[in-house]
């Protein structure tokens, strides 16, 4: 594994109620259109990569697929376990998965790419366990990011907060550019076949409490950072948070933030 992929181990380690009460939602929203894009159906034979808490693989089963689900948190294996019991289950992570070449019609990972070392190397393993002709699907995160995507981001800053040293950022020899164009190309790049990727936005809606609580709780990357200056730092960022938020209200009292994710699809 590399730096980054233990880092990745470390940040979501026991985190998946806290996923499960905050983000799981905001990164169900293309859930549909990945699966779309996978051509996932009756029958379908599918790996749902970086399973989380099990949003897609419960979205694969009710069309009918049987499902495999993947994750390298043996909590987030565990919740998948109990919300979707019909899928198979299994820890592993990527770029190194327990199934033989060409096993599945379709393999799919939401938001699984942003936390792996070597993204090129994941697709890869993808495209390996793939049946030729079979899709693959995954999303991330576009960036710049959208200013839902930031908000939290622009308070830790506000408050002087910065990532910790012990937090590295993906190697330069394994980064890529988190647009469409640069999305396809690294999917040409691992042999997959006719590569396409589109944006996908979206306005997220949420109370003020359930988005900084993800952060505060340990979530991603700008968890880290927001508990990187302990509770004084997590109060200072929480008052700019609170100031920041008036962009986004609504007249309900809730959050209305801009998203934008990239979805791109090829053929094993």
């Amino acid at each position: 594994m590399t730096p980054f992929d233990h880092a990745e181990r470390r940040i979501w380690s026991g985190r998946a109620e806290a996923y499960a009460d905050t983000y799981a939602r905001l990164c169900a929203h293309p859930v549909p259109a990945l699966l779309d894009a996978a051509e996932v159906g009756p029958g379908t034979r599918v790996l749902d990569v970086g399973c989380g808490t099990g949003t897609v693989s419960a979205a694969a089963v009710a069309r009918g697929a049987s499902v495999y689900a993947a994750d390298a948190d043996p909590g987030m294996v565990a919740a998948t376990r109990r919300n979707v019991p019909s899928a198979t289950a299994h820890i592993a992570r990527l770029p190194e998965l327990p199934y033989e070449d060409d096993t599945f019609d379709a393999a799919v990972g939401n938001f699984v790419l942003n936390h792996v070392g070597r993204p090129l190397a994941a697709l890869a393993e993808l495209r390996r366990i793939t049946r030729p002709g079979g899709r693959v699907a995954v999303t991330i995160w576009r960036s710049p990011g959208a200013p839902g995507q930031t908000l939290i981001g622009r308070a830790a800053r506000t408050a002087g907060l910065t990532r910790p040293t012990w937090l590295p950022a993906l190697a330069p020899q394994d980064d890529f550019p988190r647009t469409p164009e640069g999305f396809a190309a690294l999917l040409d790049a691992a042999g997959l076949l006719g590569a396409e990727c589109s944006e996908v936005a979206w306005e997220h809606r949420c109370a003020p409490d359930i988005w900084w609580a993800g952060a505060e709780r340990g979530i991603g990357a700008i968890g880290q950072v927001l508990n990187s200056g302990g509770a004084e730092g997590i109060a200072a960022a929480r008052r700019a948070y609170d100031g920041l938020c008036t962009e986004f209200r609504t007249r309900d009292g809730l959050l209305v933030l801009p998203h934008v994710a990239l979805l791109a699809a090829g053929a094993a």
